[in-house]
């Protein structure tokens, strides 16, 4: 390759710039008595749209794509993004405990504040649907709570480090864009009812070991629902909840002061 770029400069400039695609300058031309190649002709600069709920395209959420090909779900709030009001001070995003944190108890959600949960969904499917459910809403302040699903294997083994770089991923999309980050522990769980052979306690525990570092090292508002709701096992405390998962309206009622401190300090100028 050097031999024949030797070469090439020995033959003259303009040999040279013809055999790199390149014009030859009107001086280096002029040496070597050829004729210059004309300057291309200026790029033409392309508008970009702007990002914001007010620019989204509308997607049409078919049914075969919500039956097969809709992996995040980005069908499930595409509409209702569009008529969120503004100003907006937290969304909450997750997965069942989220979602159904709306319908079983509805006045966390008042106030500018909206439920961004589906049920069953894993951390990197929370993570895919993150900028549209969350960064085009422009909140103050977004909840973040996922892990249980993660735990289950609901979309496959996931491994502490994929968990750990799908919430990093949410962490820093949210930091980057101004919003203020409150992390949400693993509710506790000894157990399944969807995978009974599996023993989660321990690996909540890591999970939430992590997050509240994660937490301290980034200056992040952390919600420990785990400390208030854990048996010194790791199980779920009884009567929050009626399958050891999900919280009811007693689980919910322990959650809420918890998360409202936990938005309220992360609204605190930094």
């Amino acid at each position: 390759m050097r031999r024949a770029i030797a070469n090439l400069a020995g033959a003259g400039a303009g040999a040279l710039a013809l055999a790199l695609m390149l014009p030859a300058s009107p001086a280096l031309a002029a040496q070597a008595g050829q004729p210059a190649v004309p300057a291309p002709a200026p790029s033409v600069t392309v508008a970009v749209a702007p990002i914001g709920p007010t620019a989204m395209v509308t997607e049409p959420c078919t049914p075969s794509r919500v039956g097969g090909y809709d992996w995040g779900n980005l069908c499930r709030y595409q509409k209702a993004d569009r008529q969120v009001p503004q100003p907006l001070r937290a969304v909450f995003i997750g997965d069942s405990i989220t979602e159904w944190w709306l319908t079983t108890a509805p006045a966390m959600f008042a106030g500018g504040i909206v439920d961004r949960g589906i049920a069953g969904q894993t951390s990197p499917q929370i993570l895919l649907r993150f900028y549209q459910d969350v960064v085009r809403l422009r909140p103050r302040v977004v909840h973040i709570m996922c892990g249980t699903n993660d735990v289950a294997g609901n979309t496959g083994p996931t491994s502490p480090d994929e968990y750990a770089a799908n919430v990093l991923a949410m962490v820093d999309l949210a930091k980057a864009n101004g919003i203020a980050v409150v992390l949400g522990s693993v509710l506790p769980a000894g157990g399944f009812n969807w995978r009974s052979e599996m023993k989660p306690a321990a690996q909540i525990a890591a999970l939430n070991a992590w997050l509240k570092d994660l937490a301290r090292a980034r200056g992040l508002a952390y919600a420990d629902y785990y400390s208030a709701m854990a048996t010194p096992e790791g199980a779920m405390k009884p009567g929050l909840s009626s399958d050891g998962v999900h919280p009811n309206a007693a689980g919910y009622a322990v959650m809420e002061p918890i998360a409202r401190a936990a938005l309220a300090e992360a609204e605190k100028p930094r």
